[in-house]
């Protein structure tokens, strides 16, 4: 069983049993999180529930692992020929999240 999830403006494809790197979501570890936005939900038999956007009653419950910060990302500006040149970082922060259960609702 599988489900598709959105959750900080991107999607996840996730398994009960599957850690993945979310967005920074507001909580701390241990925390237990519900995610509603579900658009696709395959189950064990093969028959697959779209959502139009969100499948109705569907969730996916998760536990927080924990927040980090992801490796630096280099922003490098240049414009030829007038001696310009700016190199700056960001870090991202990010939550760890692990799948317990996927509800398929209806």
């Amino acid at each position: 069983m599988y489900a598709v999830i959105h959750t900080g403006g991107k999607q996840y494809r996730v398994e009960p049993g599957s850690t993945i790197k979310v967005e920074k979501i507001e909580s701390a570890a241990g925390d237990k999180v519900e995610i509603t936005a579900v658009s696709l939900i395959r189950n064990d038999e093969g028959s697959l529930v779209l959502g139009t956007p969100w499948i109705e009653g569907a969730r996916v419950l998760a536990t927080v692992i924990g927040q980090k910060q992801d490796k630096k990302v280099r922003i490098f500006k240049k414009k030829k020929r007038k001696q310009y040149k700016r190199t700056t970082g960001h870090r991202q922060e990010f939550t760890s999240i692990r799948i317990e259960q996927i509800e398929a609702g209806r």
